[in-house]
């Protein structure tokens, strides 16, 4: 079988995570599994989804794999949220409000379920997806094939759970931080028919990174709700359909910063004066999801066609008179939006050398804005001269888009492959833009231990439509919320020429090495920044961009020691706002308009590394990410950086076979070191944010 391992593989975690191209012409052999009820039902569901991962194989790009066993080594295991997990591969940067960044990309990433796009929300907080539902996931980035477009920083494709033996596990986790996490998964099959489902409960006084290094968050309580199903049922050795769905419910409340008062600048009803600890803000956010999928697989031809929707909210709840007498204005928010769409994919392998591959994806996503808007009316001087009144600003628009693909994997030789393809990609919403976008990549594997990929991609990346600012800047001329600016211009979609080039070698059985490196040029390149003191993020671009980096990675894995160490460098910059305007200080944008600024998600050094030991029914590990700090404003706009930081995790476990019992204990941030991520300066930064304070966390699950 031809295959090749992409470069910068590292098991990027524990036990199986590694990373790997797919480039042979012919799908995987299907395996049995020897717990499956019936040993040809098993075959052919794994036949299928050979079949399925056929369709859409990562060659030539850079892809890191974290399985389901590699998250419940990890400290945490399934317990910690998704975001968490993605922390410990190659160039992926922590960030606030529970984001991340991937090869210094804002956010600009696409989500996929069993290989079907899962649309774009408006949560910033929450975590819609939950580490119970993955048996594995890909994390696939560089210059990527064709049939990946429009959010191009990175692919994080999740294989669900599909569990064929009958039973579950129940689970309850906690500790420090007043943290509860019941949770419940159960999966099963009968017949042809196969399901999981899991759901649970989280309980936490740390929802969102607090704003003082105090051991403990002020005001900061969540509690979350997130379930998920998964049913397949197969027709016949060829065909399948099958079902996916989500919904998640998650309420934050905004910390508090300590002993602050208003500066007197502002009085309600002859009072001036309100004490931070006292503010009462909170934010709603809501997400529900589903996709029905028909999988055909025949012969060298195999087809997948899917209907998606995903419907999400977000709620945003002020202290009216607290925000008043800080910020001038309190504002009430509200944004739904609805997205459907459908996804036909297909692999035709018209001979050992050559097999096509093409897809349509059509998605029509409406939003809703509606905002109601406390504000004082000022005089000429920006003066008080009465007391609050309300603007309220509603809006709404849809957005219409379209892509196709078209791509030919050619084997020249037994050990090079080319994959070259195109796609066009267009949208009809605040704005109508289109592209077409070539790709191609290669593969070589000099020798079975060596392997050397390079790629070159063209990219077209709409900005985030739900998130567009749909406010009117003319509304509040004359009151406290008047803008610096009056320009509104609304974002392009980003335009890239990416290059990668790397390299894997093998030593022996044990060791892995890779390197990549990669160029990125872009016009309109996207940024995103929080404005106002709703916690909703508002995309603008830069005329230019410019952002390179290189990735290491080393693994080891012998016996029942497994360890991997994980190093990034990156430089992330932008030249004149072109967009959004209204959003920034003048001042900032002169100098933005002719000199280069780092980004402010930029961070120039990113690590990450942990080891594991297995002795009989017991296991430990440890985990840490090290991030040389993100930017800060200095003499110029993002012109400083934040200290660096290395943080490290402890995780011993054991199961007690017999019963099916296993338990586990976890200690996050071990040396309870002081961090923060953010200082509250920088370009579109909103509030600092400071790390988790050391915690101890425990858990007991029991299989049935």
């Amino acid at each position: 079988m031809r295959h090749a391992l992409l470069t910068g593989a590292a098991f990027a975690a524990l036990l199986p995570a590694y990373a790997h191209a797919q480039t042979s012409a012919q799908p995987p052999a299907p395996v049995s599994a020897p717990d499956s009820p019936t040993g040809g039902d098993i075959v052919v569901t794994a036949r299928l989804d050979a079949a399925r991962a056929s369709i859409q194989p990562s060659l030539g790009a850079t892809t890191y794999t974290i399985t389901n066993a590699t998250i419940q080594a990890l400290p945490g295991g399934d317990n910690q949220q998704l975001n968490q997990v993605l922390l410990q591969l190659p160039g992926v940067v922590q960030d606030g409000f529970g984001q991340f960044h991937v090869r210094d990309d804002h956010n600009n990433l696409q989500y996929r379920i069993n290989g079907t796009i899962l649309p774009e929300g408006v949560a910033v907080f929450g975590q819609t997806l939950s580490p119970r539902l993955v048996e594995r996931f890909d994390l696939r980035t560089g210059a990527l094939p064709a049939q990946y477009g429009l959010r191009t920083a990175g692919i994080v494709d999740i294989t669900t759970k599909s569990g064929f033996n009958n039973g579950g596990e129940a689970s309850i986790y906690g500790g420090s931080h007043d943290t509860i996490e019941p949770s419940l998964e159960y999966g099963g099959s009968s017949g042809n028919t196969n399901y999981f489902v899991t759901g649970s409960y989280r309980h936490s006084d740390l929802g969102i990174e607090a704003v003082d290094p105090g051991r403990t968050a002020l005001h900061d309580d969540t509690d979350q709700y997130q379930g998920f199903v998964y049913v397949d049922h197969t027709l016949n050795e060829n065909n399948r359909i099958s079902f996916i769905g989500g919904y998640s419910d998650q309420n934050f409340q905004i910390p508090n910063p300590r002993g602050l008062h208003p500066d007197g600048s502002w009085s309600v009803g002859g009072q001036t004066d309100f004490l931070s600890d006292d503010l009462n803000e909170s934010q709603h956010e809501k997400t529900a999801f589903g996709i029905a999928s028909f999988l055909h697989d025949a012969g060298p031809f195999t087809l997948q066609a899917s209907a998606f929707a995903r419907y999400s909210s977000l709620d945003y709840f002020p202290d009216t008179l607290g925000e008043l007498l800080f910020n001038g204005m309190a504002q009430r928010a509200t944004k739904h939006d609805f997205t459907f769409g459908g996804q036909i994919e297909g692999v035709y392998h018209v001979s050992d050398a050559h097999t096509l591959r093409a897809g349509v994806i059509v998605t029509r996503d409406h939003g809703i804005s509606r905002t109601d808007t406390q504000v004082f009316p000022v005089d000429a001087n920006g003066d008080q001269s009465g007391q609050p009144i309300s603007i309220v600003d509603n809006g709404s628009a849809t957005e219409m888009t379209s892509s196709a693909y078209l791509q030919d994997e050619w084997q020249l030789l037994s050990n090079f492959t080319i994959n070259v393809g195109g796609r066009f990609d267009g949208y009809d919403g605040f704005r109508s833009e289109q592209q077409f976008s070539p790709r191609i990549n290669a593969v070589w594997t000099p020798t079975k231990s060596t392997t050397i990929q390079a790629g070159y991609a063209r990219y077209f990346s709409p900005a985030p439509f739900a998130n567009i600012a749909t406010t009117s800047v003319a509304k509040f001329v004359g009151t406290s919320a008047e803008a610096p600016g009056l320009t509104s211009t609304v974002p392009f979609a980003e335009r890239q020429d990416y290059f990668d080039v790397g390299i894997q070698q093998k030593i022996g059985d044990s060791l892995t090495i890779g390197i990549d490196g990669y160029h990125r040029r872009s016009k309109n390149l996207i940024d995103e920044g929080q404005f106002g003191a709703p916690i909703i993020l508002t995309p603008f671009n830069y005329a230019q961009g410019r952002i390179d980096g290189v990735e290491g990675s080393i693994s080891y894995a012998k016996g029942p020691i497994l360890a991997y160490a994980n190093f990034a460098y990156a430089k992330a910059q932008g030249r004149d706002v072109v967009s959004s305007e209204f959003s920034f200080d003048p001042g900032d944008l002169a100098y933005i308009r002719s000199n280069y600024i780092y980004l402010d998600h930029d961070q120039t050094y990113t690590g990450s590394a942990g080891a594991s030991y297995r002795f009989g029914d017991s296991q430990v590990g440890a985990s840490m990410i090290y991030g040389s700090g993100l930017r800060r404003d200095g003499a110029v706009p993002n012109g400083a950086k934040m200290p660096p930081y290395a943080v490290f995790n402890l995780t011993a476990k054991h199961k007690f076979t017999g019963p099916g019992i296993e338990v586990r204990a976890d200690v996050i941030n071990v040396l309870d070191h002081v961090y923060e991520i953010r200082d509250g300066s920088g370009v579109g930064v909103g509030a600092p944010q400071f790390g988790q304070r050391r915690g101890f966390f425990f858990g007991i699950s029991k299989s049935f």
